[in-house]
């Protein structure tokens, strides 16, 4: 089965909690605090295997969790991190952000990984909150969540030769011929549900990896069909061989079908159109086929492009054909692909942590952020330090000035966090 899209969740590991603790030794049983820090949460990691060409795996499993940091310990020792979650994925995989719709990754190099989904931070321990004043302090900080996101997949195979075409035209046939893949094929349109890569060997050490793109049809670079599903797979070819039913046994006209083809191409993505391309005229065997092989390769030669004629069926001109792919790759440039990688700052955007909302239901503020949960979470109700230490980090946040230009007065009702207190100023 293959699969060129997935949408997946991920989610960090939450950091594990500070510790509440205090020194208890032989000779200073009421000794001072001694909680050590939570350790960080593991992070959501992918990382290109390239032994892997498929997102399939990700058909039955769509959700990652990487392990919890564990919470501090007594005796200033610190939690265990959590172990970071490594996810497999093909080389040529784009990764883009569900919410946003931007690329953050592309990942093509073998062994080359990606932070998509980051750990939290261990929460400080008791120890790292006394202070000269605060000798005895009886609250530890919380741990802090991991990034939970999803992201989608998108796979765009990475080969040397993309095969392009109508529907029905022989591209799987050749596939088959010059390489081990065993395409399925069949004498109807869209055999061919998905792309097909093969391995063409030409001599010793020589070698390139060919792809059986699916039949285009007129309007796919608008998405008609499964248009962008295929095309997508072509933009990192280096030579396009394109192949034409030269025969016209279904109707229609050479020349038109490979002008309708490239006009799909540049319309999907202008620098298609710069690609090298082999024009190659098939079905060379069928009876209509000869007197319209020389006008059609007497028009694509004066557009400047190469032209092969073959037969599929029967194997005619298939090597020469093989030959000629191989020596137009020796040739040709490698044009790197241009993918607008926008910079993921969303494990790491404090703003987005900080962020605080206000929301008016029923006549009371309920007020809710990532940050002002993990404050909460810290606070011990029950000792007077830790509860001093809240209220300063709301009046810091501008909690208490916001919910009095909202017109909340001295013991309304407020809930954060969906944590009900009275409202004191």
């Amino acid at each position: 089965m293959f699969v060129d899209i997935a949408k997946i969740e991920v989610r960090g590991g939450a950091g594990g909690n500070g510790a509440v603790a205090w020194r208890r030794e032989k000779y200073e049983p009421a000794g001072g605090p001694a909680g050590g820090d939570g350790g960080y949460g593991g992070s959501v990691i992918l990382i290109v295997d390239p032994k892997i060409n498929t997102l399939v795996d990700f058909k039955y499993r769509r959700h990652f969790r990487a392990p919890l940091g564990e919470h501090g310990r007594g005796k200033t020792q610190y939690g265990k991190k959590g172990e970071h979650l490594y996810v497999k994925v093909p080389q040529g995989t784009i990764v883009k952000d569900e919410e946003t719709g931007n690329i953050i990754a592309d990942m093509v190099s073998p062994g080359e990984t990606f932070i998509v989904a980051k750990g939290g931070r261990g929460g400080k321990g008791n120890a790292k909150f006394a202070t000269s004043t605060r000798q005895a302090p009886n609250f530890a900080e919380a741990g802090q969540k991991g990034v939970e996101r999803e992201i989608i997949l998108e796979l765009k195979l990475l080969a040397d030769v993309g095969l392009c075409g109508f529907p029905n035209v022989g591209k799987s046939t050749f596939l088959s011929m010059v390489s081990e893949a065993k395409p399925r094929i069949a004498n109807y349109h869209f055999t061919t549900i998905h792309p097909n890569l093969g391995v063409v060997r030409v001599g010793d050490g020589q070698s390139f990896v060919m792809a059986d793109i699916p039949g285009l049809i007129e309007g796919a670079h608008e998405g008609t069909g499964l248009g962008h599903e295929f095309l997508r797979h072509v933009e990192r070819t280096r030579i396009l061989v394109h192949i034409v039913d030269v025969s016209g046994s279904e109707g229609r006209d050479p020349y038109e079908d490979f002008m309708t083809i490239n006009h799909e191409l540049v319309s999907y993505n202008e620098r298609l159109g710069n690609r090298p391309q082999i024009v190659v005229a098939n079905k060379t065997d069928l009876p209509d086929a000869a007197e319209k092989i020389a006008e059609f390769e007497e028009k694509v030669r004066a557009l400047g492009y190469d032209f092969y004629a073959m037969s599929a069926a029967t194997g005619n001109g298939v090597k020469d054909l093989k030959h000629a792919i191989w020596h137009k790759l020796q040739t040709a440039e490698i044009e790197e692909e241009i993918v607008e990688v926008v910079e993921d700052t969303y494990a790491n955007n404090r703003e987005r942590d900080h962020e605080i909302t206000y929301e008016t239901i029923e006549e009371v503020v309920h007020v809710e952020g990532v940050y002002l949960e993990k404050i909460l979470m810290s606070t011990n109700f029950e000792d007077d330090h830790s509860v001093v230490y809240f209220q300063r980090k709301l009046r810091d946040l501008g909690v208490v000035e916001t919910l009095k230009s909202m017109g909340t007065e001295e013991e309304d009702m407020i809930v954060i966090c969906g944590v009900e207190f009275e409202f004191f100023e």
